[in-house]
């Protein structure tokens, strides 16, 4: 395994609270998600009745920030380019269910439950603010 993918994998497993970004009337829209993945495709569980469902319907392409922790300049990060698909695959949404979901989910069978495969195209790993970005 290259080290920029371990460095990108030590993010992946150790921040879950990143930003993911979506298209909408052809203006960016930003919100925070909480994510999981497996190896560098990442998920996220969302309730199909939202705006980010249907950004994603329209136009497939996000942009996802994880990493940064706010406790100064020096923290390392990474901008993931993915290409997103709503997943409605039991299995899939009971392996990527916590407790955690129930402020917006009921259940893993949840009808409105949905997951976000999101599947990097480009990554980008920064040491730091202002270092150069190693790309996987």
């Amino acid at each position: 395994m290259s080290d920029v993918k371990q460095k990108v994998l030590s993010i992946l497993d150790n921040y879950k609270v990143g930003t993911l970004a979506t298209i909408q009337n052809n203006k960016p829209y930003s919100r925070f998600m909480m994510f999981s993945h497996d190896d560098l495709v990442l998920y996220t569980a969302t309730n199909k009745n939202t705006h980010k469902v249907d950004d994603i319907q329209s136009n497939p392409y996000v942009h996802i920030l994880l990493g940064y922790d706010g406790q100064g300049w020096n923290d390392p990060y990474v901008e993931i380019e993915a290409k997103a698909l709503i997943e409605d695959n039991k299995e899939l949404k009971e392996t990527f269910w916590n407790d955690h979901l129930k402020e917006w989910i009921n259940s893993p069978d949840d009808p409105n439950y949905v997951l976000l495969q999101l599947t990097p195209e480009n990554i980008r790993y920064f040491e730091k603010a202002g270092s150069e970005p190693e790309e996987l």
